[in-house]
């Protein structure tokens, strides 16, 4: 590992999330009755940006955010939560979501409203601060917000990163949910620019393959507590990798800290409740 903790960003969305727990997804024209309920900032870029706050000490978050209420209570959890953020204002409503998770700890999202993306002609936002960071991870964004994270050592993207991949940037790791066929989809236009592809497999560990050739896979981590939600495991997972990739840590390390990420969130409520430290690297 490097002699200190690395430099680490994410660009990318977050959007307002009110989580309940329910026995199972609901059926048509069924009425169920949730109970736990909590809300909190989440989405790919915030949930990736905490977790690479807890590991590094503080993480750069460029995004962006309504002019509204929710866009400001967002940013103020996530500076709670050690998030240094940077937020581009639109004047429309921050986004809103909710997340049903199931009695086998699975989760449902329903998403209200579009994604708010920071884009390249945000003239307020410090994307030349980028080009300071060991790593950035980014999940949305246009193509010049994507250049600009290109300035970073290590850039790591997920495929819902969208319209941006694709376009001649070149990607260190592309990371992806082998089970999400929308992911799979979409991950195409981006996987020959990518040196690497991490695709993700849950409980089942997960393969990589790299521009150069070659493939290999790894095992998933034990879980330390029972599994309680699987919200962020994912974007726990990504943020893991891109602190390993930017720490300078050997791939096999990486994914081993990536998938003891995704591990630990998994048994906690929320995406925020358990992800792993830095006290425990």
């Amino acid at each position: 590992m490097r002699a200190s903790r690395p430099r680490v960003a994410v660009v990318g969305h977050v959007e307002w999330v009110q989580f309940a727990r329910v026995p199972h997804a609901p059926h048509a024209g069924e009425v169920l009755h949730a109970h736990g309920a909590f809300e909190e900032p989440a989405g790919g870029g915030a949930v990736a940006a905490v977790q690479l706050a807890r590991l590094a000490g503080e993480a750069m978050f460029v995004t962006a955010l309504g002019r509204d209420e929710l866009g400001e209570r967002s940013a103020g959890r996530l500076n709670e939560l050690d998030v240094d953020v940077h937020a581009a204002r639109r004047d429309v409503a921050t986004r809103r979501a909710v997340t049903l998770v199931d009695d086998a700890d699975e989760r449902t999202i329903i998403t209200l409203g579009p994604r708010l993306e920071p884009t390249g002609g945000d003239e307020d936002l410090p994307w030349e601060a980028l080009e300071e960071m060991d790593a950035v991870y980014f999940t949305a964004g246009d193509l010049d917000a994507l250049r600009s994270a290109r300035a970073a050592r290590v850039l790591v993207a997920s495929p819902r990163a969208g319209e941006a991949l694709g376009q001649g940037v070149e990607l260190d790791a592309l990371v992806l949910s082998g089970d999400d066929a929308i992911e799979r989809r979409q991950a195409e236009r981006a996987q020959e620019e990518a040196k690497l592809v991490v695709s993700t497999e849950g409980a089942r560990g997960g393969s990589y393959r790299a521009r150069s050739g070659g493939s290999g896979a790894w095992d998933a981590a034990p879980l330390l507590a029972a599994p309680v939600d699987s919200y962020g495991c994912g974007d726990s997972f990504a943020a893991g990798l891109t602190y390993g990739l930017g720490a300078g840590l050997e791939l096999s390390a990486a994914l081993t800290l990536a998938a003891r990420c995704g591990a630990r969130c998994l048994t906690g409520r929320g995406p925020y409740e358990r992800q792993l430290g830095a006290d425990e690297l």
